[in-house]
């Protein structure tokens, strides 16, 4: 794997050669931010969370492939595709970091871990995953779903879809419409299969599979947020007791919306520890 850099964006290349864009910010251990559906370097809680991490660690924060400046695959997507971008902006770190993972992110940066992509701890904020009877089932065809609507040219439908599915209001979605990030959200709507496909696995309402994350060595920080559903924080909890080393926080009053002031003290406490 390789990296260049133009201007404050670098390029790390992945083992498909796609080119994932990432940028540095602090000085310190390094730290790579993960981020969730819909989100990229520009959208989404990463710039929040590196202006609040900055002065503790050296924060790497990339977009994810076919999002921001970041390639749109030099091969097929796959779960693997992912997790190899991830261990190419680690490698550009100097081989070994912290991972900080939010939502899809959070699914990416466990998958890396259970297949030994070197990371020195790991922390997960709300994975969403469903993994008992307290909320239906995602459709298992979900992700074919939203790629037919994509490939229809109806990304605004797509993104209305997903949305809908993973419990924004329906007058929060009919808010967003008018409003500019609507376009932003369309923009990216090519994406929403892979963060499904990511996910689908674990959100059929059945328990996480005994021993599947039992090769997660790196200690691991669990977090989630009070007032998030019952099935959410039920997943994180299912999480901590999967993986070897976790453990679980339940942050009050927060939701599944990321407050970079609530949540980056607590990773500077458990990343310094």
């Amino acid at each position: 794997m390789t990296s260049t850099t133009t201007a404050a964006t670098q390029f790390a290349t992945s083992a498909d050669g796609t080119s994932i864009a990432y940028e540095v910010t602090g000085e310190g251990p390094a730290l790579v931010l993960a981020d969730g559906a819909l989100c990229s370097r520009a959208m989404g809680p990463s710039r929040g969370l590196t202006s609040a991490l900055a002065q503790q660690f050296r924060v790497f924060s990339y977009d994810r492939r076919h999002r921001g400046e970041s390639g749109p695959g030099a091969s097929p997507y796959s779960t693997e595709r992912e997790v190899e971008d991830l261990a190419a902006v680690i490698d550009a770190a100097g081989g070994i970091a912290h991972i900080f993972g939010a939502s899809s992110g959070a699914v990416l940066a466990l998958e890396a871990a259970r297949v030994g992509v070197p990371m020195d701890r790991l922390a997960l904020y709300e994975a969403p995953f469903i993994v008992d009877d307290t909320h239906p089932g995602n459709d298992p065809q979900l992700a074919a779903r939203l790629e037919t609507l994509v490939s229809e040219g109806r990304r605004g439908e797509a993104v209305k879809t997903f949305l809908r599915t993973v419990g924004a209001p329906a007058p929060v979605v009919a808010m967003m419409r008018i409003l500019p990030v609507w376009k932003k959200l369309t923009d990216v709507a090519h994406t929403l299969p892979y963060d499904v496909a990511l996910v689908a696995e674990h959100r059929q309402g059945r328990p996480l599979p005994e021993g599947y994350y039992d090769a997660v060595t790196p200690e691991t920080l669990v977090l989630a947020g009070a007032k998030s559903p019952e099935y959410m924080r039920n997943a994180q909890a299912a999480i901590a007791e999967t993986v070897p080393t976790a453990r679980l926080e339940v942050l009050p009053k927060q939701t599944h919306m990321i407050k970079a002031k609530v949540v980056a003290p607590v990773l500077v406490d458990f990343l310094t520890a």
